[in-house]
């Protein structure tokens, strides 16, 4: 059975996210989803560019797609998140690649639309297919939320499904916090962590 995989932060799950997986389904017999999680001491760090946790991630994906994809907690980071870098060198990183291969057969390949993060793929024998980005971005989408919970006029319920939208409004208390927090992200050889829990475990 061939299987894609779709690696990505969906934070929140977009039209874009919806369009590359429904596209993938076309192109496989099973689309695997993993949703990047950051732990710190077990639990799942959150920010202003992480804002929604693995199980809201979930709900999204379930709300428009039910049982037709599986959802996998493998492409999980532990704090401290500096141990992955750098790639190749780094036995943690290899760590994860055993991780996110876990329980596939060689019959898979996997999809991002991240250039940096299709190079690694490749290194680690991942088998990346070549992607693009779409032109909706989680980043510019959560621009829109935030401004919308300051009270600007916004346009975000145009880039996500009404499944998705109607999950968001159930939990605009998310969007509120981060609306008032500073980003602290940490970007490193093309990735984005959390700086809560890069150095520290």
């Amino acid at each position: 059975m061939t299987k894609a995989v779709y690696l990505a932060h969906l934070n929140p799950v977009t039209k874009a996210h919806v369009e590359i997986i429904k596209d993938l389904q076309k192109k496989s017999e099973r689309v695997v989803v993993m949703p990047v999680i950051f732990l710190k001491n077990g639990k799942e760090i959150n920010s202003r560019s992480f804002p929604f946790d693995f199980n809201l991630r979930k709900k999204m994906l379930e709300a428009v797609f039910g049982d037709s994809i599986t959802i996998s907690k493998n492409y999980t980071f532990n704090a401290p998140f500096s141990r992955y870098l750098p790639p190749l060198l780094s036995p943690s990183s290899w760590r994860l690649r055993r991780q996110l291969s876990k329980g596939l057969n060689h019959d898979y390949f996997t999809y991002t639309g991240d250039k940096a993060e299709r190079l690694m793929l490749k290194v680690y024998g991942l088998h990346p297919r070549i992607g693009s980005r779409k032109e909706i971005s989680a980043s510019s989408v959560k621009t829109k939320l935030f401004n919308a919970a300051k009270g600007k006029n916004s346009t975000w319920e145009e880039d996500v499904f009404p499944e998705v939208a109607k999950i968001i409004k159930e939990n605009w208390d998310v969007v509120e916090k981060f609306a008032k927090i500073k980003d602290e992200t940490k970007r490193v050889a093309g990735m984005k962590f959390p700086a809560d829990g890069y150095w520290s475990k």
